[in-house]
């Protein structure tokens, strides 16, 4: 068989196993267009084209020329991405919404979905998928994990090894006799006071909590929980709560490609970027310098700030990620216009060292006491008007949304400033028997539940149309908890989660991340 019969070949049969019929004119396209493809790197190329013609709104399985055409050229300009995605700053509400099909088993891109545009008026279809979207994510996740993936047809299962099966709630609630040792998924709810109850999309069946054993982390109201237990006379009597298994990043995009879940300008994921990768780790001096609570009405605030920039002076950072609150004194008539001063003053303090005024970017991410609406997330960046001024001064400065979210090369970086740990301490069903480990119990907790805020609606709103901006899920490189709570730095499925404290309340601490080898660094200023 000659070559472009054999590219051919392939490609039907790539195109095949998705469910995909080439026209004939497409197919003789594809096949010219990969002759000068290397062999060896037919099939990955193949996948690609194959990935790319998926994302594109097919109206049915037959696929015509053009949206082969635009694949192509999709797969080119991604190849020959450039060095213009170096750094990003992507705010909520450009988060690309990636909607799970249960039928397709893959994420699909809204306007591939029928979903209307997001609202920050949100109907009420719009907070019950809030749920919906939260559950079949888990659900997806959990299904995956070798714990409950059945095992191969005719293959040996080892000595030890357990396997589990998911029930739903409606399985539990068909069912007259007594269930014993069943697993459920779903969201912890008080829909009576006093009593608990487990949901998912099929019900809702009462708990009996009185035996029951809490693995590491913070159960609240809202939080998504695998029960094991028995179900007898319409009660699920738990014996053990656990969080749905989490998943490395890489074992996310093993399953669904180089979707660009994170957001940004480029097409596919910057983790399958080699360019990018190398980059990062040539560049050993980047360095992001992370604060919290930066009180720029404070004189003393001002003093260590000053003092921060003179130590950098000889060496500017990549970047300063500056989280609010940006006043000490809570939210007036007259903080609007004691903000604009104090950014003045500090746009004077930058201009002061032209090292980091040329060199470094700055972020700010607004606090929940800053100006701006009600404290909903995602909350928009500090108005115009106020950081007019300082934006003009300062060119490489953003003020953007909370949470935001930043890319450097390859990597991915998930901000937030809320007081999150004292909210999920508060609104524990239970606390932990170690309240020493708080900071390990919190992180678990978030990136178990693939949520920045897995609280009941009435302790954190939300925007209900973008709750899916709050998603940590594929799990990032870095999560910057901006919590008032004490400094932390921990590791927990290849994701580094960062707390740099209160500036003013903690002595001045600071966090410090170097993104070539993934490592952070405690600093404080003191005695200076």
């Amino acid at each position: 068989m000659d070559l472009p019969r054999k590219i051919k070949a392939k490609v039907t049969a790539g195109f095949k196993m998705r469910g995909l019929i080439l026209r004939p004119e497409a197919s003789r396209y594809l096949a010219e267009v990969l002759e000068s493809v290397n062999v060896s790197e037919l099939e990955d190329v193949i996948e690609k084209v194959l990935d790319s013609v998926e994302k594109q709104p097919l109206s049915s399985n037959m696929i015509e020329l053009a949206v082969v055409e635009s694949a192509v050229q999709d797969c080119t300009q991604s190849c020959d991405e450039t060095i213009d995605n170096i750094f990003n700053i992507i705010g909520a509400f450009d988060v690309p919404r990636y909607i799970y099909s249960v039928e397709r088993k893959k994420f699909l891109p809204i306007n591939m979905t029928g979903h209307p545009a997001p609202s920050l008026c949100g109907s009420a279809k719009d907070k019950a998928e809030l749920f919906r979207e939260r559950y079949t994510i888990l659900q997806q996740r959990t299904h995956r994990h070798e714990l409950f993936t059945p095992p191969a047809i005719g293959a040996a299962v080892e000595e030890g090894q357990n396997k589990f099966q998911l029930k739903t709630i409606e399985a539990l609630l068909g069912s007259t006799s007594k269930l014993g040792e069943v697993i459920v998924l779903g969201m912890i709810t008080q829909l009576k006071e006093g009593k608990f109850y487990l949901e998912d999309p099929s019900g809702t069946v009462q708990l009996d909590l009185s035996k029951a054993q809490f693995h590491n982390g913070l159960y609240t109201e809202s939080c998504f929980v695998l029960a094991e237990g028995w179900y007898e006379d319409s009660v699920l009597h738990v014996n053990g709560f656990g969080f749905p298994p989490t998943e490395p990043s890489s074992a996310t995009r093993s399953y669904y490609g180089n979707i660009n879940f994170f957001g940004g300008p480029s097409s596919t994921s910057v983790k399958a970027s080699s360019k990018l990768k190398q980059l990062e780790e040539e560049n050993e001096d980047a360095m992001f310098v992370i604060v919290s609570d930066v009180w720029l009405d404070s004189v003393e605030v001002m003093e260590k700030l000053n003092i921060m920039f003179s130590g950098y002076a000889a060496m500017p950072p990549t970047c300063f990620i500056l989280c609010g609150n940006f006043s000490s004194a809570p939210y007036g008539k007259t903080q609007n216009r004691s903000l604009k001063e104090s950014l003045k003053a500090l746009a004077d303090m930058i201009c002061t060292y032209p090292s980091i005024h040329s060199s470094s970017r700055f972020v700010f991410v607004p606090g929940p006491e800053d100006p701006g609406p009600a404290n909903i997330l995602p909350r928009p960046p500090l108005v115009q008007n106020i950081t007019e001024e300082f934006s003009e001064r300062v060119p490489f400065s953003v003020f953007t949304t909370n949470p935001c979210r930043i890319q450097y090369c390859s990597q991915e970086i998930l901000v937030i400033r809320e007081d999150l740990v004292n909210k999920m301490c508060r609104n524990c069903i239970r606390l932990p028997n170690s309240n020493l480990d708080i900071p390990n119990h919190f992180v678990k907790t978030i990136l178990s539940q693939g949520h920045l805020t897995p609280l009941p609606l009435y302790v954190s709103p939300v925007f209900w149309a973008y709750d899916y901006s709050l998603r940590v899920y594929p799990v990032p490189d870095v999560v910057v908890f901006a919590d008032k709570y004490d400094p932390f730095t921990i590791t927990n499925t290849d994701c580094l989660s960062v707390n740099p404290g209160s500036f003013p309340k903690s002595g001045f601490t600071f966090k410090v991340y170097y993104p070539s080898n993934k490592t952070v660094e405690d600093s404080k200023l003191q005695g200076l």
